[in-house]
């Protein structure tokens, strides 16, 4: 008796419905009510502490960090000073200089940001997307990132990072902030 093929193109049916299903993904104007609305100028102005994980695809994480934060704007120009410190015992540095270009959008440059980080800002939350020079045991990585901010309060902001390559999802970082 001769063993029944599976139907390929059945197969392919499924995964292609399955696939596109999970495409779908919420938008910045999706939030334009929530509250309180979210003002750059405002919550990235003094020192903020940062404290996050970064998690592989599987979900594992595999470092955490804390970060001070030093926001300061002038003249419609924001600079965020970050002073990394990861679970390993080692120490980054990244200075955001970020311009307002119409009423809620923004673009970022920082000296590991590939080309500029693009803002925009709804409600309470703000959608970044940009590309970082990631360093990987000595070998520069271009990873792509879509950073989604969620303001809660005055003081606290989540966030959370997709990290992605070629299309392909590398881990996500998950952030809160308080600020002093």
């Amino acid at each position: 008796m001769e063993k029944s093929k599976p139907n390929l193109k059945k197969y392919l049916f499924i995964l292609i419905g399955t696939s596109t299903i999970g495409c779908s993904s919420s938008q910045i104007k999706d939030y334009a009510g929530e509250t309180p609305a979210l003002v750059m100028e405002t919550y990235f102005n003094g020192t903020l502490d940062a404290y996050g994980i970064f998690q592989d695809r599987s979900g594992l994480v595999k470092k955490r960090f804390t970060c001070v934060i030093k926001a300061s704007w002038k003249d419609g120009v924001g600079t965020l000073d970050e002073d990394f410190t990861y679970s390993d015992g080692t120490k980054s540095r990244r200075i955001w200089t970020i311009k307002k270009t119409t009423q809620n959008n923004y673009i970022g440059t920082a000296s590991d940001v590939i080309g500029e980080a693009h803002g925009e800002v709804s409600g309470n939350a703000l959608r970044w997307k940009y590309t970082l020079a990631l360093n990987v045991d000595g070998k520069i990585y271009h990873v792509a990132f879509d950073d989604w901010m969620y303001l809660m309060n005055d003081k606290v902001m989540l966030n959370r990072s997709r990290m992605s390559k070629f299309g392909f999802h590398l881990g996500d970082v998950i952030l809160s902030f308080q600020k002093r």
